[in-house]
């Protein structure tokens, strides 16, 4: 470092070694010590002929530029090998030129020939890359250069240099917008690209460069949409912002009858009682109304995007939920859109940034479709750690979702923000109450006395904002309120906030024949302090001073000169203008201006009460999602949404006449067979559906398997049958090669739905006719079929003997009991008394109903009976569960549940049934029969099935009678999450070894002497989860197996006793967070 002085004079920067000198780059932001000599040894290492010292050389440059340091002053030295032989080398000289091309644009020129010759490169990321830098060196001169190379690379072998060249077009575009021609005859080719690759980035390029030759998209347009499932998903995002727009010049409005049919459109689409007892009477009349229109039919192709898009609402990438909520939002029928409601309250649960964009979109959502996010209103509400602005916007939807029904609840919650330290959110939570009580007329009287108590709160702030809500609220109704008005005018002397007190001002001026006694002293008041007041204040007064002189002159007359001489000199020129203008109105002059006989009516006009409105409220003419959106303003580049057109444009022009994408190969069969996975749902469009499925299937020139049976429903309800039939292990299950298997493992959907019907399991066999069911049991048998697929042979052999008996429904009857297997036959089961009795177990069986009497007969966990909901809760209804550790009959990946009801009241309950759960993404659960009626005194059980999705998380649903509802909660603990599995030594041990390193949690114990028998360790392991235990040749060693029920991932357990020194508990498992609750509970039943 001696020899730093020696070159510090060439560079400027620092005078010694180790000094800091501040990076030149505008990028960096950081002080990097100045190590000149290694720029130096880079320059040498960069000219010997070692590619080993060049690579080590362009690693250290790249890095550097990843740092934010500028190395610019090395590009002489990295230029030069651009030419190198050694690919690496040249990947990274390439990546360090397209950083700097742009600023030593002399010196890249200078190598132009070197990238012609890299486009000719055998090697496609060399080709690539040569092309990036092409584009990147912004000079015109070299536009045809970079012309010849864009079409070159648009009809490369490699997707990759195809893409890279749609890359390159928007830039060449801005450089120089006269080849625009020539660029859309390129985009037309990659357009007509079929790889998934390509398709967002020459979309982009479309976007950028001609978004308005919509007839670019005609033939491509089915292409893009059966393709966009797989491509990534910033390209995702892309084409569906743009398919969004061109929908809405091709197809027809699905709500235009919708829109002549109802006056008030929420109310009609989600429906009220009232509306239902109109009878069928007033919908003929409403009918006959109606001007002749055809009955709307949707495009197939409209439906096609739609259920194309659907399976993207469970991507991982919030951008891409966000453009399939925001094309359902622009694009789906009414009925339809509440689907992307459920998406858009999972992304709730991201970082704050996310949380902001999507609650701006909730926000203007929820004022045109307020039912769609009701049922996830609790989801809306705000914890003390999110930041102000998403509490804002949280308060906002809140405000929005309130209705007549759910008020008390929202009210409830606004009563705890308003104790909330952060000023902002609680002046925001005291309007959100105004907004409540102007919407909702029957709680403004509740309201109005919530914001008067209020009023003694010590916080100076909070009263301030409650006397402005509070005027707004009494101009509605003033003459019932006079003595909120007098409490007002007391509070004049303390309260400092300006716009308080001139709203206390306005109050007292526009209502002052209600308070004849109190206004003048008021303005008596106002008159000493005149001086000290803010502007604001100041104009009140004049204006209070000039309404008193007209209705009490003799008072006041006196008050008010005084007022309007002191602001006559005031140094504010509204305040002295107003003054002269109300002099001028009010007091009589000798020329009798024609203005001041209309005094009166000029200041006490009656005046409308304000309409309280959200912010959000005219936002929805921005595109949802886009920036303009968010900043409520016209940003650079934004692009309208088009109106729907009255007349269907001609559907024929997206034909195609000979689709080579559709040609039969082998491949294509592969991809025919995966199609139900793509047509995730169509259910939601009823009948409509049907009736445009036939045309979308020939259409799509998509020949389906004609000797499929079917009754003529549409084309995904026959690729549904096919799904279960491979499920029940038919004939089309062997025909699936190895490789399509692995792909749907690939690409399966880690969700389940939400929504498991009774009997609609394939495991049942049983098919629904009912459109709306039909995603729900596409999506349920293609998992179950997936996961088959994935169980080795081991897992499906060695099945307990009862699991098998269970999905079988037949009829059965009290002689069938010889073949239940008692849980001493099992080696899994703990040694626990199932029940008091046989009879015990046999309570409430009926010989009707089949499908529970495998369930019932199941042995209950040893957790014991947990408390559902108490006696005095339920009104004299006491529910008990408790979990089951037999297979669910109606479908094995779900956890059976023994529900127990005793009716204590003296009534008879009637009705007792599950009402619609709102359950968190992934759970699922399977309703118990109806119980019809339960007579005082009467108990009995039932059996429902909850898939927990491998999680702990609470299932959350009502339980509903005739004329209640009650809200309860079913938490699993993680050992009921899981099923006992049977295997050798030798298998535990092979599986074991394949789930090391991050799979396996190990931790010590101490046993105490009462757990040293073996008898003792495997009750308190298998009582704590429902596992198998495997034979040891060692005695010490306890070894136990199991699967968990949705996902089938194996969980290992092995418990060492050794009698020296403490005992290790080890767990191996693909689910990490199961394995590390398990080892926390077994540790706890072991030590306890």
């Amino acid at each position: 470092m001696s020899a730093a002085p020696a070159y510090s004079e060439d560079k400027g920067g620092s005078a010694g070694p180790g000094e800091p000198e501040y990076g030149h780059d505008p990028a960096s932001g950081g002080i990097f010590s100045s190590d000149y000599k290694r720029h130096d040894d880079l320059k040498e290492m960069l000219d010997t002929n070692k590619d080993s010292l060049k690579l080590e050389a362009m690693k250290r440059i790249v890095a550097m530029i990843a740092r934010g340091k500028n190395a610019s002053d090395l590009f002489p030295a990295v230029v030069k090998n651009v030419a190198c032989k050694n690919i690496e080398v040249k990947k990274l000289v390439y990546v360090y030129l397209v950083r700097y091309a742009e600023e030593q644009q002399d010196l890249a020129l200078l190598s132009i020939s070197t990238f012609q010759r890299g486009l000719k490169d055998p090697n496609q990321l060399i080709r690539a890359s040569a092309l990036r830098v092409l584009s990147s060196i912004r000079v015109p001169i070299i536009v045809p250069i970079m012309m010849l190379a864009i079409k070159e690379a648009a009809s490369d072998m490699s997707p990759y240099v195809r893409k890279t060249a749609a890359h390159a077009i928007p830039k060449l575009y801005s450089l120089d917008s006269d080849q625009k021609d020539q660029l859309i005859e390129v985009i037309e080719k990659l357009l007509a690209d079929k790889t998934t690759l390509v398709a967002g980035s020459v979309v982009m390029a479309f976007e950028e460069v001609c978004p308005e030759r919509i007839d670019l998209i005609h033939k491509n347009y089915r292409k893009l949409c059966n393709l966009l499932i797989d491509v990534e998903e910033w390209g995702q995002v892309v084409i569906i912002s743009m398919l969004t727009r061109y929908a809405r010049t091709q197809f027809l409005s699905p709500t235009q009858n919708e829109s002549l049919l109802e006056e008030n459109p929420e109310k009609a689409f989600y429906g009220s009682e009232e509306d239902e007892a109109k009878g069928p009477g007033s919908e003929e009349a409403a009918t006959a109304a109606l001007p002749a229109r055809k009955p709307y039919v949707m495009d197939p192709d409209h439906r096609l995007l739609l259920r194309n898009t659907k399976p993207l609402l469970q991507s991982r990438s919030a951008a891409v939920v966000m453009a399939v909520a925001q094309l359902y939002f622009h694009l789906a029928p009414k009925a339809e859109v509440g689907v992307i409601a459920k998406a858009l309250v999972r992304l709730l649960r991201s970082h704050s940034e996310v949380q902001y964009v999507v609650l701006q979109n909730v926000a203007t959502m929820s004022i045109k479709r307020r039912g769609m996010f009701e049922p996830y209103l609790k989801s809306f509400y705000i914890r003390s750690t999110d930041p102000t602005q998403i509490k804002i916007l949280k308060l906002e939807v809140l405000t929005n979702l309130a209705n007549e029904t759910n008020i008390p609840t929202v009210l409830r919650e606004f009563q705890t923000y308003i104790r909330s330290m952060d000023k902002d959110f609680v002046a925001a939570t005291i309007q959100a109450i105004g907004r409540c009580a102007t919407n909702i007329g029957r709680v403004r009287d509740t309201c109005l006395n919530g914001l008067v108590q209020l009023l003694s709160n010590r916080d100076e702030l909070v009263v301030a904002e409650s006397v402005v809500v509070i005027k707004k609220l009494l101009q509605m109704q003033p003459a019932q309120h006079g003595e909120i008005i007098k409490h007002l005018a007391k509070l004049t002397d303390n309260i400092q906030v300006p716009m308080a007190r001139a709203s206390i001002l306005w109050l007292i001026g526009e209502y002052c024949e209600h308070v004849p006694k109190i206004a003048p002293d008021v303005l008596r008041k106002m008159a000493k302090s005149f001086t000290a007041e803010e502007d604001i204040v100041k104009l009140q007064v004049i204006n209070l001073a000039a309404k008193l002189y007209l209705t009490n002159s003799k008072q006041t007359k006196l008050l008010t000169q005084y007022v309007l001489s002191l602001a006559k000199y005031d140094q504010n020129y509204d305040i002295r203008d107003r003054a002269r203008f109300t002099r001028q109105l009010i007091v009589p002059s000798e020329q009798g201006g024609a203005l001041s006989r209309h005094a009166k009516k000029l200041f006490l006009a009656p005046k409308p009460a304000p309409v309280l409105e959200s912010s959000f409220k005219d936002r929805d003419h921005f595109q949802l999602g886009s920036l303009s959106h968010l900043l409520n303003a016209k940003a650079t580049g934004y692009q309208e949404l088009p109106d729907w057109p009255e007349e269907a444009p001609d559907p024929s022009v997206r034909n195609v006449e000979v689709p080579e994408w559709t040609k039969c190969s082998n491949r294509e069969k592969r991809k025919e067979k995966e199609k139900p996975f793509y047509s995730d749902s169509e259910g939601e469009s009823g009948p409509t559906e049907s009736a445009d499925s036939e045309p979308e299937s020939e259409s799509e020139s998509q020949s389906k398997s004609s000797s499929e049976p079917g009754t003529g429903d549409s084309s995904s309800d026959s690729d549904n049958d096919d799904d279960e039939d491979e499920e029940k292990g038919g004939g089309s299950g062997s025909e699936q090669s190895e490789e399509e298997g692995e792909k749907k493992k690939a690409k399966k959907k880690k969700k389940v739905p939400e929504g498991h019907r009774e009997g609609s399991s394939s495991e049942e066999g049983s098919e629904s006719s009912s459109s709306s069911s039909e995603s729900e049991e596409t999506s349920e048998s293609e998992e179950e079929e997936e996961e088959e697929q994935a169980e080795p042979a081991s897992w499906r052999k060695k099945t307990p003997p009862s699991s098998k008996s269970a999905p079988v429904a037949k009829e059965i009857s009290l002689l069938d009991l010889e073949d239940f297997t008692p849980p001493s036959a099992q080696p899994v089961s703990p040694p626990v008394v199932v029940s008091t009795s046989l009879a015990a177990d046999l309570e409430g069986l009926t010989l009707t109903d089949s499908s529970l009497v495998p369930s019932l007969l199941s042995p209950v966990s040893s957790a014991g009976r947990q408390e559902l909901l108490h006696r005095v809760a339920g009104e004299g209804l006491a529910v008990d569960y408790a979990f089951s550790r037999q297979p669910f009959s109606g479908d094995p990946h779900m956890v059976s549940v023994h529900i127990y009801f005793s009716n204590n009241s003296e009534t008879p309950i009637k009705g007792l049934h599950v009402g619609t759960p709102k359950l968190p993404a992934g759970i699922s659960i399977q309703e118990f029969p109806e119980i019809e009626s339960l007579a005082p005194g009467e108990s009995t059980t039932a059996v429902m099935g909850i898939n927990f999705c491998d999680s702990t998380q609470a299932a959350n649903f009502q339980l509903c009678t005739q004329t209640r509802q009650f809200y309860v909660s079913i938490q699993p603990p993680v050992g009921e999450l899981m099923a006992p599995v049977f295997m050798s030594e030798n298998e535990f041990k092979k599986e074991q070894g394949k789930l090391t390193g991050m799979n396996e949690i190990t931790e010590k114990l101490t046993l105490p002497d009462t757990c040293r028998s073996d008898h003792t360790v495997v009750q308190k392991v298998t009582a704590t989860a429902n596992l198998g235990r495997v034979p040891c040749g060692t005695s010490d060693e306890y070894r136990f197996a199991g699967r968990t029920l949705t996902s089938g991932s194996l969980v290992l357990l092995t418990l060492d006793a050794r009698p020296a020194g403490p005992a290790q508990l080890t767990v191996n498992s693909e689910k990490m967070v199961i394995g590390t609750m398990l080892v926390k509970d077994v540790i706890q039943a072991l030590t306890q």
